[in-house]
């Protein structure tokens, strides 16, 4: 019964994965994202992790999935050439570049240690594996620079957002003006204003 919940899971841990990736609509790749998310929880519980798996659920699945999705309603899910439009051929090549890289070193990693452990019974878990204290302790100490970057790749999304947001007309334009700023300037005090609008005041948009 744990092989095929296992394949059940892994299968849908990497259509998850292929799903955040290639679907086009913000909104149904975080969706995937989540299924991606809950399988790999599902691996957890196998391997005996019971707080990991809690923990991907109730903080991944939950709490950062809603964060992703407040940025997904924020940004907007238009049309994706606003968010593509500056994707130049050496961005492409790149990114084809670091995707067959990761490809050869997940094989790798495959091939040299999982394929190798199929004909045991798997590594020894000591007391108190998966246990609130030795996942902290790991934590604070063996993996505290991949903890404090993995935050810190959270407020750049979040700063990505605000910035998406901006190119998109979410904010207002730097050269447009307030009612307060257009009655302050000179000529309108003096009574010698032009009729026009705010956005006309201010001036061509600065980029």
């Amino acid at each position: 019964m744990a092989e095929v919940l296992f394949f059940i899971a892994a299968i849908g841990a990497v259509a998850g994965a292929v799903g955040t990736v290639a679907l086009r609509n913000p909104f149904y790749a975080v969706l995937a994202l989540v299924c991606h998310l809950l399988a790999l929880a599902a691996l957890f519980l196998l391997l005996r992790a019971e707080f990991v798996a809690a923990a991907q659920v109730v903080v991944y699945a939950g709490a950062v999935m809603v964060l992703y999705v407040f940025v997904v309603a924020y940004v907007g899910g238009g049309a994706g050439e606003a968010l593509t439009a500056s994707t130049g051929a050496s961005l492409r090549f790149a990114s084809i570049l670091f995707a067959l890289a990761l490809f050869v070193e997940l094989t790798i990693a495959l091939v040299g240690t999982g394929l190798s452990a199929l004909a045991t019974d798997g590594a020894r878990v000591e007391p108190g594996f998966g246990t609130p204290a030795e996942v902290g302790a790991l934590f604070l100490t063996r993996f505290l620079v991949a903890f404090e970057i993995a935050s810190l790749l959270l407020l750049i999304a979040a700063v990505g957002a605000v910035i998406l947001a901006r190119r998109r007309a979410g904010l207002a334009d730097e050269g447009e003006l307030s009612v307060g700023d257009v009655m302050r300037r000179p000529e309108v005090t003096a009574g010698q204003a032009q009729p026009g609008t705010m956005i006309e005041a201010a001036g061509p948009p600065k980029r």
